[in-house]
């Protein structure tokens, strides 16, 4: 049977022909030997068939053998020679290819499959040292070499190693990126394996792995030489590997580890493999596809580095690694305490802090978490505040690895200097050379080697790692936050790493972004429980400074404006690591205003936190991200006690939203107890009605002293009317604000009515936004505002209100007691006939002095009603917004005349109208002496018709009302 990937390679060979080529191949196919099914089939459909057609008939009547040769030979006989090498790589790809006579086949080429048996099995005997290779990948805190199930996860991604994948001509680039310690350098090294499995390739497959955190180190010289480095028995074999690069796959791991100046890697770009050149050059030459362009390539690297990559590889395929995912952490769990109860809380409590949950995408974090948390559970210790913070759990398993009382203090403080010189210099990968320019012995190591600190590379033994990025960032909150010794210079000017004001700029962190999590764990260690616990262990001391040097770095942040979101987290996110509430007190004490998302729990437990400190605070803006709270399923009181369910009884939903509900009602508390805060906002939010109830609890309390409230698009639709019930009898409130597209219930309509006619109202501004109340809800709420006095503003804009709804407003405002100074009927499809029953307001209302039609289509009509209502001398309004209200010359010429005759008017805005010429007549208007208009708004509509009569340039110089 003719394998599927035969059929896609002959489909793309064939759609690279053009149309005359396309006859000619089909004419040298009928003088080629035919077999027995093709020499049945009618000509007619060969000659008809497209280059994806005759693919398909040849795989269906012809053997794979007879295939490969037909199409080798006739490419050949075409001249087709770059094609003709193609189709060779390709079908020798495919499978054994009969001998083909073939004058173009270079010597290395037709000697691959000849090749001497020395050659093959010097070849072998490097690929079972690779084989040990990937068996010393995984660490001693792996068990059974858990994460290998994940590799094979990810694998099915590699598109050169996954059958299904359809073969192409272009060789791939593939790029496996995602944040340090998720497996990417462990999923690329199974690749190489793979790719050199006889069994899974009928030909001899070729792979070099290229460390760029080895590399740097390495001075110029040939790319032959830098592959054969490792490999020194196949040295002699390199050139003519390098002849068969359709073979070959190249790892290139780390890219983001390569230490080289920008653009260097696209300078000085190489073809010729014998040539020596600076290891930067190679290697920008291998990803720009000049040097062995027909090559594989797959290329590993964090996120940072993806902006240059992209300068290089040539259509690239990204596959993002994602590590563990929650169910491969809960099953990590699981196999490392054994009984499930256990294993189950632990894991519990490390989702319960999403900063530290996003970390366990790593296998070593998972693991520092499973031997932290047994270790506890084990002396019958609370492992709840250990997961509190990454900070609190770090710090635990640094000490837990050592008895107390071991006073390795000297020890310690080199550690952390070697962890705050790499960070420094983007650097996660120590050296013996490393070691030596920092005075730092190997045999210094050894404690931290034996405690699962450090790790050692189990090939390079000269090489030294830390077991995950972000401990290595909290050991470099430790350099910064330890006791000065005498004579030491703690800034770390002496060994080029920045001080603590460096550390904590946004200039550095741009430039290095490892160094963003250092200052969470510095003000993690700025706490005095955590400071006694590392002393006892190992007879260290905190910098009684350190506290006072945090806040004066965040002193900047306080300079007399709002805080950014980004800032803001980061603020919260910091004080919550240090869990000293006098700090946070401290810090967010200047707080008036504040913009916050929240986009998951453990930021709703920042804020939480912080924020009820904040005593100044007047304004909140608030905003809730899909996924903090669930859709309406708890069935739980809010008084359950958590440690009371257990894992069995309760869904992982549940568990979650409970959780976020407890952090939510803390978080909530801050509108109760904060007598300052007069403004809210909630926007773009996706609350739950458990979250919503919560929240309007607190709004209630008699301490809480809101002013102004806006809910706008806001989930669910109940909860506008939780809030207007919440709103009922609220002295303090003078501004509310409904928007968003829903759907009024008449309880909603109910309870904003009730909200109107309490004798303790004391509304002035209301806005409904965005709603679509029927006939009879409107009637009702326009009735209640008859004998509303508070209301001085409304605002109906982008409501299906309707001229029948308009006219039902209109009356209430004829009602000589009516309060209402400003009413904005914006787009509530409004037409001219509305305009008639409005001027009658215009003419009897004493209170009215601003009016917005905007985005109505009133028309000229509707104009000329509205002037007849201002011309009335009792007439008080004084702003008309007529913005987009489809007006032409003809209403020009109404509101002229009206001017004219002195009436109230003072700002006219009339943008986003086709008035044309009518620009003239206000003109007009504008230079009679009865006329008070003093802003009159025409942009964005000027046409060019105005323009070539200068009339634009004349309205200026008649008066310097015209924006």
């Amino acid at each position: 049977m003719t394998s599927p990937q035969l059929e896609w390679t002959l489909q793309t060979l064939l759609e690279q022909l053009n149309e005359d080529e396309l006859k000619s191949f089909k004419s040298l196919l009928w003088a080629f030997p035919l077999e027995d099914v093709l020499q049945k089939t009618p000509w007619s459909e060969v000659e008809e068939a497209d280059g994806k057609k005759l693919a398909e008939i040849l795989v269906n009547t012809s053997s794979e053998n007879w295939i490969r040769n037909a199409t080798v030979n006739i490419l050949e006989e075409m001249n087709l020679t770059e094609l003709c090498k193609m189709a060779k790589a390709e079908m020798m790809e495919d499978g054994q290819v009969q001998e083909i006579d073939n004058p173009e086949l270079g010597d290395a080429e037709e000697d691959s499959e000849l090749a001497k048996p020395g050659e093959k099995e010097g070849w072998r005997n490097s690929m079972e040292k690779q084989s040990l290779v990937w068996k010393n990948t995984f660490w001693q805190g792996d068990i059974d070499n858990f994460h290998d199930d994940v590799t094979l996860r990810n694998q099915r991604f590699i598109p050169f190693l996954n059958p299904r994948t359809p073969r192409k001509l272009t060789p791939y680039t593939v790029v496996l990126h995602g944040p340090a310690g998720v497996g990417k350098t462990t999923l690329a090294k199974k690749c190489m394996l793979d790719w050199t499995d006889c069994n899974l390739s009928p030909t001899l497959r070729y792979a070099f792995y290229l460390s760029c955190k080895e590399l740097s180190r390495m001075g110029p010289c040939s790319f032959a030489e830098l592959i054969s480095k490792d490999w020194p028995e196949l040295q002699d074999d390199i050139p003519s590997i390098l002849a068969q690069a359709q073979r070959i796959l190249f790892v290139v791991d780390g890219l983001d580890e390569l230490k080289v100046p920008p653009g260097a890697l696209i300078q000085d770009i190489c073809g010729d493999w014998e040539k020596k050149k600076p290891v930067p050059v190679l290697l920008g030459s291998l990803l720009k596809r000049k040097m062995l362009p027909r090559a594989a390539l797959l290329v590993t690297t964090r996120p940072r580095a993806l902006r240059d990559l992209q300068l290089l590889a040539q259509q690239p395929i990204y596959v993002r690694v994602e590590g563990f995912l929650e169910e491969d952490r809960r099953a990590y769990f699981l196999r490392h305490f054994g009984d499930e109860d256990q294993a189950m809380r632990a894991f519990e409590l490390m989702r319960s802090n999403a900063a530290l949950f996003q970390l366990g995408s790593a296998p070593a974090v998972c693991w520092i978490v499973c031997t932290t948390l047994k270790l506890q559970m084990e002396k019958g210790e609370d492992p709840v505040p250990t997961c509190l913070t990454r900070t609190g759990l770090f710090l635990r398993f640094l000490c837990s690895r050592f008895p107390q009382g071991a006073q390795l203090r000297g020890a310690l403080r080199t550690l952390s200097l070697l962890a705050a010189q790499g960070l420094w210099a983007q650097m996660s990968v120590f050296h013996r050379e490393d070691l030596e320019r920092l005075g730092v012995q190997e045999s210094d190591l050894r404690l931290f080697l034996d405690g699962d600190i450090l790790r050692q590379d189990r090939v390079s033994k000269g090489c030294y790692s830390f077991i995950h990025l972000s401990f290595q960032q909290f050991l470099t909150a430790l350099f910064y936050a330890l006791e000065k010794e005498e004579g030491e210079d703690r800034d770390g000017h002496a060994w080029d790493i920045g001080d603590v004001q460096k550390l904590l700029s946004g200039e550095e962190r741009l430039k290095n972004p490892d160094l963003i999590q250092v200052g969470h764990f510095l003000f993690g260690l700025a706490n005095e429980k955590r400071a006694k616990e590392l002393e006892a262990t190992f007879g260290c001391r905190m910098s009684p400074d350190i506290k006072q040097e945090l806040l004066q770095c965040k002193a900047h942040l306080h300079a007399n404006k709002p805080l950014s979101v980004t800032d803001l987290k980061e603020v919260l996110g910091c004080l919550y690591e240090s869990q000293e509430e006098e700090l946070a007190k401290v810090v967010v004490a200047p707080f008036k205003e504040i913009s916050i998302h929240l986009t998951n729990t453990s930021e709703v437990m920042h804020c939480s936190f912080s924020l009820k400190h904040c005593q100044d605070l007047q304004k909140l803006s608030l905003q809730v991200a899909k996924g903090v709270f669930l859709e309406n399923y708890m069935d739980f009181e809010l008084d359950i006690e958590f440690e009371r369910c257990t894992y069995l009884t309760i869904p992982n939903w549940a568990r979650q939203d409970l959780r976020s509900l407890r952090l939510w009602t803390d978080f909530c508390s801050l509108f109760s107890s904060n007598s300052n805060l007069k403004f809210l906002e909630v926007k773009q939010s996706f609350l739950s009605d458990s979250s919503v109830r919560i929240l309007c609890d607190h709004v209630t309390r008699s301490t809480c002293h809101l002013q102004k409230v806006e809910i706008k698009n806001v989930t669910p639709d109940t909860a506008y009317r939780d809030f207007c019930l919440a709103f009922i009898g609220k002295k303090t409130l003078t501004h509310l604000t409904l928007a968003g597209h829903i759907e009024w219930e008449r309880t909603m309509m109910l309870m904003l009515c009730d909200l109107l006619r309490n004798h303790k109202c004391n509304l002035q501004y209301l806005r409904l936004g965005g709603h679509c109340a029927t006939p009879e809800q409107w009637a009702e709420f326009f009735y209640v505002l008859k004998a509303n006095q508070s209301l001085k503003h409304l605002r109906l804009s982008a409501n299906v209100l309707l001229d029948e709804g308009a006219m039902l407003l209109y009356k209430t405002m004829t009602r000589p007691k009516h309060f209402l100074q400003m009413l904005s009927l914006e787009n509530c499809r409004l037409t001219e006939a509305s305009c008639k029953d409005l001027a009658a307001v215009l003419v009897v209302s004493k209170k009215l002095t601003h009016l917005c039609l905007a985005k109505n289509p009133i028309g000229d009509t509707g104009v000329k009603f509205l002037c007849e209502g201002l011309s009335y001398p009792d007439c008080k309004l004084q702003t008309l917004v007529l913005q987009q209200c489809s007006i032409t010359k003809l209403g020009c010429r109404y509101l002229s005349e009206a001017l004219q005759e002195a009436c109230s008017l003072t700002n006219l805005d009339l943008s986003i109208n086709q008035i044309a010429r009518g620009l003239w007549i206000l003109c007009q208007a504008l230079e009679n002496p009865n006329c008070n208009l003093k802003h009159l708004r025409i942009l964005d509509l000027l046409s060019s018709a105005i323009r070539s009569l200068k009339l634009w340039t004349w309205a200026r110089i008649i008066c310097g009302r015209v924006a």
